[in-house]
């Protein structure tokens, strides 16, 4: 689990492939690796993947064929900036949200508008994610957890403060540049619950559970008061 907080950027310095999967060697910069090993989880851009190597500066991981298809790990060349992030730990602040890893989808920045000193963000997403995203909840875009300024329909916009165009690979976006996008996953559990019909709690088979009047109102038309 992470935060998306990002801790680090470092550099592409191979992607070789292997089959339909990947190996990728990542240089990590200033990221602390002291107490990593192999088996642990690091982020880049977003995606989760399995440390299997260690070097001074950097770790090797294997990218599956899934990952490669819905990330965009397979489009990173020698020197390709990401952005990194170690798993959280039980004694560390949790000031993100609640991020996997597990990349949901590509999004496409369609504008980068100057606001002040920060710059705004418009992004297109998948069509099966628009649902997922809210004005003022969570998104994840490689990585870095961002709150939701507006939505429209299949895009929605986030604000970058300088501190985060800084410290991210944010600052080397173009118009165009596919970035990978998690939804909030409580939005997808949520989702998942309702398809169900019922959530397992002691009172999973009650007339008044709150998610079953939800899902009842969804069904005829009705609004949530």
């Amino acid at each position: 689990m992470f935060t998306g907080i990002i801790e680090a950027t470092g550099k592409t310095i191979s992607l070789q492939r292997k089959g339909s999967d990947a190996r990728i060697s990542i240089y990590t910069g200033r990221l602390d690796l002291s107490d990593s090993g192999i088996g642990d989880s690091i982020a880049v851009n977003g995606v989760c993947l399995t440390a299997v190597s260690f070097a001074a500066d950097g770790f090797e991981a294997d990218v599956s064929a899934e990952s490669l298809s819905r990330t965009t790990l397979g489009q990173l060349k020698h020197d390709s900036p990401v952005n990194l992030e170690l798993a959280m730990r039980p004694d560390t602040r949790f000031g993100g949200h609640i991020v996997s890893g597990h990349v949901d989808g590509l999004g496409k920045v369609l504008d980068i508008r100057p606001v002040g000193e920060s710059i705004s963000l418009r992004v297109q997403l998948p069509n099966e994610l628009a649902c997922y995203v809210a004005q003022k909840g969570s998104v994840t875009i490689d990585g870095v957890s961002l709150t939701v300024n507006a939505v429209h329909n299949h895009e929605f916009e986030v604000n970058i403060v300088p501190h985060t165009q800084q410290e991210t690979i944010i600052g080397h976006y173009k118009l165009g540049s596919h970035v990978n996008i998690e939804v909030d996953i409580i939005a997808r559990y949520l989702e998942r619950m309702l398809q169900c019909g019922k959530i397992v709690t002691g009172r999973a088979n009650s007339d008044d559970s709150l998610l079953e009047k939800i899902h009842d109102m969804m069904d005829d038309g009705t609004a949530v008061r």
